[in-house]
């Protein structure tokens, strides 16, 4: 019995080992201090818990919802309004079970085999997962240091471009922590245009930005919509990723296409999710503060303390990663990584889990408390790994 060839290409070998690695010194009555997945471990605030409770606890909503209600898109619209100044309607929306899967589904949507699809690299490993289930060709687009890991437009190959259907950007960006300009946005609008690119763009962190910026979306940028759409998540910003709550908006006509493939693969999102949703975009302001504070205390604290012992790493402008350059007396980022598992029960993610151009790098999550973060420099400083 064989399974399919294209499983071959979703291999998720570093995180097994790490999880392997873990357990094992579990095992032995260790110490564990996981940065490893960005799953957050701020608690969702006690109203939407509560919302969830009461409408879980109905039984008319365990019918198939089919489709999106009139009010959650009705507070999508209002939220976009409200947030970025951008007027949508009903079939420019589609609700995601989570943008994970909306990666896959609009590569299917859009793609055929042999499509070419330009991804940033380092990247979110979906981003090229997506376009690999569904037959395309990838082309990646380095993300450097040198260039603040914003896209670098002008070095495409106009050859590339010219090729090129689908282009995936991500700012604020996982992995690392970079933030796009308001210019960038309009040059990538009439790149798209002028090579005929569609254009996704991923906005999951839009509110997790630090130091006196704010996030924006793609779709304020006059003419976006006649070539893209943008993924919005509520996972990391009300803390709530078990609910799969994601949205992909935009271009009416890829809209209409994801919404016709998603009708043969689910029948909705589950109905007190979608009331969850609802009560987040229409009261959570307060607490989307909270969890943007918190997290930014947690980078600071965390910089700065390993800053003292000896390890300089960048301040991320967003997200609730941070991206640093392992010590100069290391191959690659998976030797640091076991290493400093092994030496200080620290767990991060190598960057070469990202891509090649992620080499030389690990990615921490902002994913502990403040008394593990201080523990977990404490641990990294007694192991003399940067001595």
């Amino acid at each position: 019995m064989e399974i399919s060839k294209k499983m071959s290409k979703l291999s998720s070998a570093v995180f097994t080992e790490l999880n392997n690695k873990k357990m094992e010194l579990i095992a032995k009555g260790l110490e564990v201090i996981d940065f490893s997945i960005g799953t957050p471990d701020i608690p969702p605030s006690p109203r939407l818990i509560e919302i969830f409770v009461n409408e879980a606890s109905k039984l008319e909503n365990y019918v198939y919802a089919i489709s999106d209600k009139d009010e959650l898109i009705a507070s999508v619209i209002k939220w976009y309004k409200k947030r970025y100044k951008v007027d949508l309607d009903k079939e420019e929306i589609v609700s995601l079970l989570g943008s994970q899967s909306g990666f896959g589904e609009i590569a299917l949507t859009l793609l055929n085999p042999g499509d070419l699809v330009l991804i940033p690299d380092p990247g979110y490993p979906i981003f090229k997962i997506g376009p690999l289930i569904a037959g395309a060709k990838i082309h990646t687009m380095p993300l450097t240091k040198e260039n603040n890991y914003i896209i670098d437009l002008d070095g495409i190959d106009p050859i590339i471009a010219k090729e090129a259907k689908l282009m995936i950007v991500s700012y604020p960006n996982n992995p690392t922590g970079a933030i796009a300009s308001l210019d960038f946005y309009k040059k990538l609008v009439a790149f798209a245009k002028k090579y005929n690119i569609i254009v996704l763009h991923d906005n999951a962190y839009s509110e997790l930005i630090f130091d006196g910026n704010i996030g924006i979306s793609f779709l304020s940028i006059p003419g976006a919509r006649d070539i893209g759409i943008e993924f919005n998540s509520l996972s990391k910003t009300f803390s709530i990723p078990g609910c799969r709550i994601a949205f992909a908006l935009g271009n009416r006509t890829i809209i209409h296409g994801l919404k016709t493939l998603k009708s043969h693969l689910d029948y909705g999102m589950f109905l007190p999710f979608q009331k969850v949703a609802i009560e987040a975009l229409d009261n959570g302001d307060a607490y989307v503060s909270y969890v943007r504070d918190t997290y930014l205390k947690r980078r600071n604290l965390l910089i700065e303390g390993l800053k003292d012992i000896g390890w300089s790493i960048d301040y991320s402008g967003g997200t609730m990663f941070v991206w640093a350059p392992i010590p100069s007396n290391y191959k690659n980022s998976f030797d640091f990584t076991m290493d400093l598992l092994d030496k200080t029960g620290v767990i991060v993610v190598p960057g070469s889990s990202f891509g090649e151009e992620g080499e030389g790098y690990v990615r921490i999550a902002l994913v502990q408390t403040e008394e593990n973060i201080l523990k977990a420099i404490n641990n990294i400083k007694n192991s003399n790994i940067f001595r």
